[in-house]
């Protein structure tokens, strides 16, 4: 089944899940932590990692896999310069938890490593941790593919697909040999299923993955993202691949000045077009086409919601992006290297969304960079939103989880089955 399926369908699919997991489970506590059997020791209780000492201030974690050895006859990308004094104020220099003066406890339950909160308006940074620690962005990066894609294709162009885009590894959303898509029917592919096939044919209009990098990376340059590098246009890890909450958080806002962007990014499913059958593959029939739906649950689940990007491959972890309105205020909260428990990272997007909502309207802790002018470290001021792009039409790997909770109940053992919304992963790498 298509990884980029109508929300209905899987939901009908987790319940199936839940089904059979009833057979196969123990005991899960309705937070999603394992409960100890018995005689067994107690699981370790949760606590955020502590970025205290800095361990990511020039880099990325190790990976634990392949995906960043460099090619043959290639040397392993030095790492970015750290920045001093820090872009966006004193206080993002730092690696713990940054806070506005008064401000309450953040959120319990935050498993992402590094988080960022900042008005995307005004580019107030509300509070952050780790701001400018070195992480993978994993398919968050297609943010800034997107950015550079919407500026320089042609929307209503029609592409032809490859044997080339068809074995994009990684999440697919379906592109077929020989079938006829629209740039922007690829931009949709690419923004809401986060489809590794569709950043192949994309790229390939771009001069081809490694000038389309270099696009990526001249493009974060200018937006003074300097914790990013993109290694590769997917997301998919590569050596010398990084970003950071407060990059992030700074790619998308650039991203949401493009009306196309900010339209599709919202958008909840749309159809995607089918593709003949492929003469090289016997007795092969014609593929219709099918709908597609946007990977990210918040814009189902939270009110306000604008759209995000979600990511993940094993060395990256669970990474995401979001932006939610509330009173005439829009946020943006960016999570690196998030797990699932124990909570889910658009819970964990949700609560950070909340705290900053309730914030006082003054809470200020740095700026986003100014339209590609670092903020002073002395004096932060408010940064202005970037200019209003008005020219759009022209100029993984994908890892479905089902969420499953477990409640024993009563001394006959009998199990209550509780079927929690399915979560679509992206950017999931097997290497």
């Amino acid at each position: 089944m298509n990884p980029c399926m109508s929300r209905r369908v899987r939901r009908l699919g987790s319940f199936a899940a839940a089904a059979l997991a009833a057979g196969l489970v123990g005991a899960t506590a309705l937070t999603g932590v394992a409960t100890a059997a018995p005689g067994v020791s107690a699981p370790v209780p949760f606590a955020t990692p502590n970025t205290d000492s800095c361990p990511n201030r020039t880099a990325p974690p190790p990976a634990i896999d392949t995906s960043e050895v460099p090619q043959p006859g290639e040397a392993a990308p030095t790492p970015l310069p750290v920045q001093s004094p820090p872009i966006g104020g004193d206080r993002l220099g730092a690696c713990g938890v940054v806070l506005p003066e008064g401000a309450p406890p953040v959120p319990a339950d935050l498993s992402a490593t590094a988080w960022l909160i900042a008005d995307l308006d005004t580019g107030r940074v509300l509070a952050a941790k780790d701001p400018h620690g070195r992480y993978r962005p994993a398919s968050t990066i297609k943010v800034l593919l997107a950015a550079v894609a919407l500026r320089t294709l042609d929307l209503n162009k029609v592409v032809v697909g490859t044997q080339d885009d068809a074995n994009a590894d990684g999440t697919r959303v379906g592109i077929g040999v020989g079938g006829r898509y629209t740039n922007r029917q690829l931009m949709q592919a690419l923004i809401m299923c986060s489809g590794n096939d569709a950043a192949h044919a994309i790229a390939t209009q771009l001069g081809g993955e490694k000038a389309t990098v270099e696009k990526m990376n001249e493009q974060a340059k200018r937006l003074h993202a300097l914790d990013t590098r993109a290694a590769t246009p997917s997301g998919l890890d590569g050596p010398g691949m990084s970003t950071s909450a407060y990059d992030l958080a700074a790619l998308f806002r650039d991203a949401m000045t493009i009306p196309t962007f900010a339209e599709l990014i919202h958008t909840e499913q749309v159809d995607f077009p089918g593709f003949p059958p492929n003469p090289q593959i016997p007795g092969d029939q014609d593929h219709p086409g099918f709908p597609i739906a946007n990977d990210n649950h918040l814009l189902y689940d939270y009110e306000g919601t604008l759209g995000g990007k979600t990511g993940y491959t094993d060395d990256a972890r669970q990474t995401f992006v979001t932006a939610a309105e509330r009173g005439g205020h829009r946020l943006v909260v960016t999570l690196l290297q998030a797990d699932v428990l124990p909570i889910r990272p658009p819970q964990q997007a949700a609560r950070l969304l909340d705290y900053g909502f309730a914030l006082a309207s003054d809470a200020s802790v740095g700026a986003l960079p100014d339209d590609g002018t670092k903020s002073s470290n002395t004096n932060v001021a408010v940064a202005s939103p970037p200019p209003r792009d008005t020219g759009t039409a022209a100029p993984e790997e994908h890892h479905s989880e089902n969420l499953l909770t477990v409640l024993i109940v009563g001394g006959l053992g009998a199990v209550l089955v509780l079927a929690v919304a399915a979560w679509s992963l992206t950017g999931r790498s097997r290497r």
